[in-house]
């Protein structure tokens, strides 16, 4: 009984942290970096559900290092954005991580999208965004021989990096900084019990104390926030995109980054050609409402995920407010050919033969009552925890600054030292 007792008392002394991370995205895994640099004696933990880090949202997006171009002036998006890339390609060119600032256009097909081309050029002038012009048809002509528009914005300090690489390099120096620390795979946390001293987390495989936790959730950024007792009116939805990509025949006809002039009314770029760091070339991706939030097949169902979704209020307006762009994205998942035909808008030179079905992501979306998917990030506090609650691109581009943020949160609420 007495040797049982001690092994108990051993065992809770092994899974005692400073903090527990929650979520082993590329937030999740920067945040825990960033804490760690400043406070290099805390003991830290990660647990990651999946058995490898960034499987979802940051391991299956475009792969781009963000400008900071089209967020609103003196939003968190556009601070940290400008900020995060730039610390992002610095701890790239340090740590060796395959990237590239290659540059991209924003191309204006017609008259009717200039007025918009000029809005989201001032806001990169706003927002500190280097370098960018606006070039006329000969010059787009000359960086992107295929591409037909009217003019454009040239932006090239834009560039592409392995984000599932850089997802890896952070978690490792978690555990170089501080050897105490933990990266867990394959554990999903299942509850959390706060008390005056401390909070018991339990997994799928093991119980563990800490001071404090920070969830970094993503997809299921919405449910472990309400499991805390945080009262959150709003509902995480998830986006499918879908990919193609272009052949090897096809290749030399996008040089670096194409998109299009985004509609103003939607929280999504638009379909655009992205050169990975690999050297395919990838074109995507729409932006459907998936009936599960972490399901990357274009029939993938979950009776909870689909179940949480109609029954929100906010899930309605949102089809109910754009019912033509909800159709038209169905139809062209489900259509090469009217994928295609989107594509052509931007390069009117691809064929059928010219792309080929690629992989797939999820984003989260925070979803007001009102239908409304074009919230800022938005990180809280709560008692003994922090939660990021809404983070959607750029926050792989801004990871390293939404760090310092929650950094800075944590000093000033989880009294650390």
């Amino acid at each position: 009984m007495i040797h049982s007792h001690l092994l108990k008392s051993k065992l809770f002394f092994v899974n005692t942290y400073d903090i527990i991370i929650v979520g082993g995205g590329i937030v999740g895994a920067a945040t825990a970096y960033k804490i760690q640099l400043k406070y290099p004696n805390l003991k830290l933990i990660l647990i990651e559900k999946e058995p490898c880090l960034a499987n979802h949202q940051t391991g299956n997006n475009s792969g781009v290092i963000h400008s900071g171009l089209y967020y609103k002036p003196g939003s968190a998006k556009a601070r940290t954005c400008v900020d995060g890339r730039k610390q992002l390609v610095a701890f790239a060119k340090e740590h060796n991580i395959k990237h590239d600032i290659c540059g991209k256009v924003v191309v204006a097909v017609d008259e009717m999208e200039l007025p918009f081309m000029n809005k989201i050029f001032e806001n990169g002038i706003a927002n500190n965004t280097e370098g960018i012009e606006k070039i006329d048809a000969k010059r787009l002509k000359e960086i992107e021989p295929f591409v037909d528009g009217i003019g454009g914005i040239w932006v090239p300090c834009t560039g592409i990096i392995d984000f599932r690489s850089t997802t890896e390099k952070l978690a490792e120096l978690v555990t170089t900084i501080q050897p105490q620390s933990k990266i867990v795979l394959g554990e999903e946390v299942i509850s959390y019990k706060h008390s005056v001293e401390n909070t018991k987390v339990v997994t799928s495989k093991n119980t563990y104390l800490t001071k404090n936790m920070i969830f970094c959730g993503g997809l299921q950024a919405d449910r472990l926030a309400k499991k805390d007792g945080i009262n959150l009116k709003e509902k995480v939805v998830g986006f499918r995109g879908d990919y193609y990509e272009l052949t090897n025949e096809a290749k030399h006809k996008v040089k670096n980054l194409i998109y299009p002039i985004p509609n103003p009314d939607f929280p999504f770029l638009g379909v655009h050609f992205t050169r990975m760091t690999t050297g395919d070339i990838e074109c995507g991706p729409n932006a459907v409402m998936t009936f599960k939030r972490e399901g990357y097949g274009k029939t993938d169902f979950s009776f909870k995920d689909t179940f949480d979704a109609l029954t929100y209020k906010g899930t309605w307006k949102l089809l109910f407010n754009n019912p033509k762009f909800a159709i038209n994205e169905y139809r062209r998942a489900f259509s090469k050919k009217l994928f295609l035909k989107t594509l052509q808008r931007l390069i009117p030179s691809l064929t059928m033969e010219d792309i080929k079905p690629g992989r797939a992501g999820v984003r989260a979306m925070l979803l007001n009552e009102n239908g409304d998917t074009k919230d800022d990030f938005r990180i809280e506090y709560k008692d003994k925890s922090i939660h990021v609650l809404n983070a959607p691109s750029p926050a792989a581009t801004a990871c390293l600054a939404i760090g310092d943020e929650i950094t800075n949160m944590a000093s000033q609420h989880f009294n650390l030292s």
